[in-house]
């Protein structure tokens, strides 16, 4: 199966892309949002993600990859709801932020622009290879 790439939120003064350095591997769980878990249970190991700092910043800061796929969110009594574990790979050259996203006529049917308040969405390969660009320009 071919390689996906997504793009996960989150608010860095919460749990920024420090934390997930820091820590080395990361749970992301918390997701209560039904389109934004299916994408979770969608997500295989070593598909590669787009770290969004949210809110603060509202940028795409660094890569990191699906290190454990396919478990229950361990924050859900229930176990419903999915949860990824995921590792840092590197930091982008520099931040690309949702402005020069929404400027850029080849990103505007990302699901970041469209659906602005989906925390977890999937980036198509022509997606993430021009965002790759605009931060290594």
């Amino acid at each position: 199966m071919a390689k996906r790439y997504w793009l996960m939120k989150s608010e860095p003064d919460a749990y920024g892309w420090d934390d997930l350095v820091k820590e080395g591997e990361g749970t992301w769980d918390g997701v209560r949002n039904h389109k934004a878990a299916n994408n979770l249970r969608s997500m295989e190991k070593g598909d590669q993600v787009f770290f969004y700092h949210s809110n603060i910043g509202r940028e795409i800061v660094g890569i990191a990859e699906i290190s454990v796929s396919g478990i229950a969110d361990p924050s859900d009594p229930d176990q419903k709801w999915a949860a990824v574990k995921l590792k840092p790979v590197r930091l982008l050259a520099r931040p690309v932020t949702l402005k020069e996203i929404k400027a850029c006529d080849a990103l505007a049917d990302m699901e970041l622009v469209r659906l602005s308040r989906l925390s977890v969405s999937e980036i198509s390969p022509d997606e993430w290879n021009k965002i790759l660009s605009i931060s290594e320009a």
